[in-house]
């Protein structure tokens, strides 16, 4: 999952967690003014739930709470990549050096002393978001371009993933699950290796569950990252094959390699970096060409194709 882009005229969707209703209501009041959608959040516990339905633009954290505290809480938001993108910002009324550190350590990008003064607060809120969308719009670039690009922090955890990097994670491991912020068995290894060596020209091949991929890493501009493509071996070649066995053209046979592997017309789309009502027509043609009526029916003409 991944922030929503934002464009003109789009209202910046802004979650905020305190304990205090006194405080909660400031902010409410104080952000709507600014045009803002506001959801809020009086826990930890509570943040994590509303996380797993809506993904805001930017989170302002209370640090201190009862319960599970507003660090321990970022943690958590920072150890899901589903989540780990979102700006966070402290609030806090703490004032000790090692309070900060402890909460910028958390993965937080900010902090605002409590009582909060509001001029102070929206500046900051607008670098972050800018910033924030920035970083998104620049990844949605690399996925719409088809490029099948993840990146790992300093410990190995997986930061990010394009979509295209994401199925073929799937591919490898039906059991992979993008929230545990793993790599697919064997790509850690691997990764390990090329980050002994100097230089971003060495690339590895290896085979998982009879999947022959490629990985070589890729420059980055961020030191707490490790940027690097992995493709499929030969994925181009099994395009060669539908066209080469039947009718479609090469955007339509790229459509059915991917339906054949499981995929909604959704993660199609984005795969692609088309439209699911493109994918759709594309379909249309498919299945017209095959002489089938349904997705079944034109995967089964794709596999005995492909396993010839």
């Amino acid at each position: 999952m991944i922030a929503r882009e934002r464009g003109t005229g789009v209202r910046d969707c802004i979650l905020v967690v305190d304990d205090n209703p006194e405080s909660l209501r400031f902010l409410v009041d104080t952000l709507e003014v600014e045009n803002m959608d506001v959801l809020i959040a009086r826990s930890g516990e509570a943040t994590l739930e509303l996380l797993r339905e809506a993904l805001p633009d930017l989170i302002l954290m209370d640090a201190l709470m009862p319960g599970m505290s507003g660090l321990d809480t970022t943690r958590r938001i920072k150890a899901n990549p589903a989540t780990a993108h979102i700006p966070v910002i402290f609030m806090t009324g703490l004032t000790d050096p090692e309070h900060v550190v402890a909460a910028l350590e958390t993965g937080g990008v900010d902090y605002v002393r409590k009582p909060v003064v509001v001029g102070e607060l929206l500046a900051r809120m607008r670098v972050h978001l800018a910033n924030a969308r920035a970083s998104y719009r620049s990844r949605l670039a690399l996925g719409r371009a088809g490029r099948s690009l993840a990146a790992i922090g300093t410990r190995g955890q997986l930061l990010w993933c394009t979509p295209q990097a994401e199925s073929l994670f799937q591919r490898l491991d039906p059991a992979w699950d993008i929230d545990s912020r793993n790599l697919p068995g064997g790509l850690a290894p691997a990764l390990a290796q090329l980050r002994s060596e100097p230089g971003y020209s060495a690339s590895v091949n290896l085979s998982i569950a009879g999947i022959e991929i490629e990985i070589a890493l890729a420059e980055s501009d961020r030191p707490d990252e490790t940027l690097f493509k992995v493709t499929e071996v030969g994925e181009a070649s099994k395009v060669d094959v539908l066209l080469r066995n039947t009718e479609l053209t090469r955007r339509e046979a790229e459509v059915l390699l991917w339906v054949s592997y499981g995929k909604t017309n959704r993660t199609v789309s984005e795969i692609l970096g088309i439209s699911p009502r493109t994918v759709n027509k594309h379909l249309e043609q498919v299945f017209r060409k095959l002489g089938v009526e349904t997705r079944a029916a034109a995967t089964a003409v794709a596999v005995r194709y492909l396993s010839e």
